[in-house]
């Protein structure tokens, strides 16, 4: 990956960016982007949207989002123990014995979730895990007071897990769900503007808010840029590690390329497109069936204004919603390499819908 690509996702990555609490990673994202695009502007929510030639026809929109599960305070017992709330989807499972950082109005506050000593067990009661509202986070507050001086319900909470290349290409994040996808939207920007060719539609890339607690701001951009045509990407589920029935949930494998999902949101007529561009770039595809909602913000952009036609691309990851997602980073450069040509390859005034 290109050094200042790589630098940025590194960054993006890390900067903490929890669903209603994303400005510091939008920030990040904002200075990047605007050395790629005509104009770059925010919503009232905190989504950014960088445009290359704003007066293009077809308008198409390429949307990541920039948000991450997480925990929020939610109580402070008297002896100072910190209870949470979550979100997004957390597992509760993988909680325990993590480091935190507690985001303040003073700063960050460094923590942990407890994890009794197994030496202390009883275990004729470990039948079950525990549930989320049951486990409790140590900042080493003497009691409530003490703790109360340095955080305050209402706090969002990130894990202190970062960025690590494993080997070559793989590598290991918290969230890359889905500070990847505003990456590959800024991405598109860069490739668009350093491939020497105007585009004949407007490309709008959107870094939006909100997804993982109910795709809101890609509602909100969608209502506002009116796009004719939407590219989201977002991360599929890798599922060629042990335990998982493709039977159940179709096979992707890491590094195997996007995954284009078939079905539901997705406008046949511009995977046709994607397709034929992919076997042109010498891009590798896989296929994921999505006969219903895809769970993506691909699901309220195609609905808005009328209908939009969109396409899904999925990087394939490992261990979904945990803070060791694991992926490959040539197919993160595919997904924005596809989507450049896409919005490359499109005539003035073209426009895609169903062949009836």
């Amino acid at each position: 990956m290109r050094r200042d690509s790589l630098e940025f996702l590194k960054t993006l990555l890390n900067t903490p960016s929890p669903s209603g609490f994303e400005r510091p990673g939008q920030r990040v994202w904002r200075d990047y982007a605007q050395k790629y695009c005509d104009e770059i502007t925010s919503d009232t929510y905190g989504s950014v949207v960088g445009v290359i030639n704003p007066k293009g026809d077809p308008k198409v929109l390429v949307v990541g989002h920039a948000d991450e599960i997480g925990l929020m305070v939610n109580h402070i017992d008297d002896k100072g123990f910190i209870y949470a709330r979550s979100i997004g989807g957390i597992d509760a499972a993988v909680v325990p014995g993590k480091r935190l950082t507690i985001h303040t109005a003073k700063g960050p506050v460094r923590g942990v979730t407890g994890a009794t000593a197994v030496h202390l067990r009883d275990r004729d009661k470990e039948d079950k895990p525990r549930k989320l509202f049951e486990l409790y986070i140590d900042i080493g507050a003497a009691d409530k007071k003490a703790a109360e001086k340095r955080v305050a319900v209402g706090d969002p909470i990130t894990f202190a897990d970062e960025f690590e290349a494993l080997d070559g290409n793989v590598v290991i994040a918290r969230a890359l769900d889905n500070r990847i996808g505003t990456w590959v939207a800024a991405e598109v920007l860069r490739l668009v503007r350093e491939s020497g060719k105007k585009p004949a539609c407007a490309v709008y890339a959107a870094s939006c808010v909100q997804e993982e607690i109910g795709l809101r701001g890609s509602h909100m951009t969608t209502l506002q840029v009116e796009p004719d045509i939407g590219l989201v990407v977002d991360v599929g589920h890798a599922t060629d590690s042990p335990g998982i029935d493709a039977r159940q949930h179709g096979f992707a494998k890491l590094g195997g390329g996007p995954i284009l999902s078939i079905g539901g949101p997705t406008l046949p007529e511009v995977n046709d497109v994607l397709v034929s561009l992919a076997k042109k770039h010498k891009i590798p595809l896989q296929r994921g069936a999505t006969p219903g909602g895809s769970g993506t913000d691909t699901d309220m952009v195609f609905k808005v204004t009328g209908g939009v036609a969109c396409g899904l691309l999925s990087l394939p990851i490992r261990y979904m919603h945990t803070t060791v997602e694991m992926t490959d980073l040539r197919d993160l450069e595919r997904i924005a390499k596809l989507f450049a040509e896409f919005c490359l390859s499109l005539k003035k005034g073209q426009r895609f819908k169903a062949k009836i």
